[in-house]
């Protein structure tokens, strides 16, 4: 029997031992401090796996102690094991040898969600809703998708047999893709979403994310766009020098970018824009959300502390750390955060403070007592400690419970995948609609599949009656809450019409995807759209975007 210690035991063993080291100031107390815990530490190491009572996986045990040790710093900071090397290499790079295409668990199947238009899997037909049952003749139902991931990858040339399940079809079938070199797209879309405004989605800074964004721009341009809306909503950043790439595209050569100031000399660094910008009149917005991240930040930061975009959407995520690689033996790797870094205005936008913990080790957000002003080139203010709060604000709104039910239960998805067996072509994604007629028969399929929901009102209720019962006021309310149970008791039959806005949507973004891909999905979005409709009302509106500006 292998067992392996838990996460909280073994952050004592091999982190707990070294609590010391951080009070010493004198440099020799300071070394000695660590040769006499890393000794305790492969002492103690030695003796449980000698004396515990049941088998110790050592490689296992090592790993779980070094991810607490890790984590007690901040998320990022993380060890990579020699066999995770591609997978961080994949991360950084967007490089990798494959089929290309998403796939992960719908219904509990291993499902394509979404085959890469002009690699193996779209070239050799595979279609979303697709389910994988084997590869290369291995039973995958009951893996985890990191096990699919490695099955599924390999050098390119070479070859990979899937059996699949489609809709539709009487049997599974066999079909047999050649691996190639697969290089996702930092843009994977960019287009006219108006007459003089150009669109262009940024979903990563990985090697090569400026020269895509740089192409992009250009082609824009060639087709008539006088402005452009830069997405970075939902991106998590990636590489700082695509940042600082992306950012000269805008602002005069020699200007600052960003600034990193960390404990080693090599990590105090200023970033200055190399090139000759891109353009540096062509009106722009940014939109960002609160999943934009590090390097989404930093450019979103940047453009508006030159007061040279107008940034929309909500307030970003707030990481405002850099982390270096550092190589160990046997091929495995440290990412480390070895600094913060700093936008022109001076603010660092990092959100929660990992060196101050509670009691019990949790680590909370830079109050807002604490956050300090800072003027952007025009002299508006913005502040550091909390993300890149956005020029205007847009806000969310929320999906309906039946809605989110919905999702939630694959029925969007699966109602997409019968209804792409049924039609064999559809109005161009822009243009496509779900008529009256198809929401009908949607809501007659659904009349035998399970789903079910609280409203808001409904949580409310039962939250009054636990409070009641806490209480001991009951009884005496019982009547009350039980009428009220029956009022506002949610009803399928009628949620279905009254939400059929937000619904028809989903099933309209759904439906696209199967016929155009991704780039469906993102040109269906524009017309409700609520950050795109606003980033082209501003630009419609030069008045209004000098003012956002600070502009006299």
């Amino acid at each position: 029997m292998k067992k392996v210690l838990s996460r909280a035991v073994i952050a004592t063993l091999l982190f707990g031992t070294t609590l010391g080291l951080f009070s010493y100031s004198d440099p020799g107390e300071r070394y000695f401090a660590i040769v006499k815990n890393l000794d305790i530490f492969a002492s103690l190491f030695k003796e449980v796996n000698t004396y515990y009572v049941d088998e110790v996986n050592p490689n296992d045990l090592m790993k779980v102690g070094i991810d607490a040790m890790l984590n007690s710093l901040d998320p990022y900071t993380n060890y990579i094991p020699e066999d995770q090397i591609e997978d961080f290499r994949t991360m950084t790079t967007g490089e990798y040898g494959g089929i290309g295409a998403l796939v992960g668990k719908r219904n509990g199947y291993n499902t394509v969600l979404m085959p890469y238009e002009g690699y193996p899997a779209h070239k050799e037909g595979l279609r979303i809703g697709d389910v994988i049952l084997k590869i290369d003749g291995i039973e995958i139902n009951q893996k985890d998708n990191e096990d699919i991931s490695k099955l599924l990858k390999g050098q390119a040339n070479t070859k990979v047999a899937l059996t699949i399940k489609r809709y539709g079809a009487k049997e599974p079938f066999d079909v047999t893709l050649v691996r190639e070199h697969i290089t996702v797209n930092n843009v994977p879309y960019y287009g006219m979403v108006g007459d003089e405004v150009g669109y262009i989605k940024l979903s990563d800074f990985t090697t090569g994310a400026s020269r895509e964004v740089r192409q992009a721009v250009m082609n824009l341009k060639q087709e008539g766009a006088k402005k452009l809306v830069i997405d970075l909503r939902d991106n998590p950043g990636g590489l700082l020098i695509e940042a600082v790439n992306i950012a000269n595209l805008f602002i005069p050569k020699g200007s600052e970018v960003v600034s990193t100031k960390g404990k080693m000399r090599e990590s105090n660094q200023m970033y200055h824009a190399l090139d000759q910008p891109l353009d540096l009149t062509i009106p722009l917005t940014v939109l960002v959300s609160s999943r934009s991240a590090s390097a989404a930040e930093i450019v979103a930061g940047v453009l508006q502390d030159y007061d040279r975009a107008v940034v929309i959407g909500s307030k970003t995520f707030g990481k405002g750390l850099v982390q270096t690689t550092r190589p160990l033996s046997y091929n495995s790797q440290l990412k480390v955060t070895t600094a913060k870094y700093y936008i022109p205005s001076g603010r660092c936008i990092q959100a929660i403070d990992y060196s101050h913990r509670d009691f019990e080790g949790n680590a909370g957000k830079v109050a807002d007592s604490l956050k300090i002003k800072f003027l952007t080139k025009n002299g508006r203010p913005v502040y550091d400690g909390g993300g890149i709060d956005p020029d205007l604000a847009v806000e969310q709104e929320s999906l309906s419970p039946i809605a989110v039910s919905l999702l939630a239960n694959g029925h969007i998805f699966d109602y997409a995948t019968e209804y792409h067996a049924r039609h064999p072509k559809i109005a161009p994604a822009a243009s496509y609609q779900f008529t009256d007629a198809e929401y009908a028969e949607f809501v007659k399929w659904l009349a035998n599949k399970d789903y079910d929901y609280t409203t808001q009102v409904e949580e409310s209720i039962e939250e009054l009656e636990a409070a009641a019962k806490h209480e001991k006021s009951f009884n005496s309310i019982k009547p009350q809450l039980d009428a009220l149970r029956k009022q506002f008791a949610h009803d399928k039959s009628r949620d279905l019409q009254e939400y059929q806005t937000d619904i028809r949507e989903l099933l309209k973004r759904e439906i696209v995807s199967r016929y155009y891909l991704q780039n469906g999905t993102i040109e269906i979005s524009f017309n409700t759209d609520p950050e795109v409709k606003k980033a082209k009302e501003v630009l419609a509106a030069p008045q209004q975007y000098s003012q956002f500006l600070g502009r006299k």
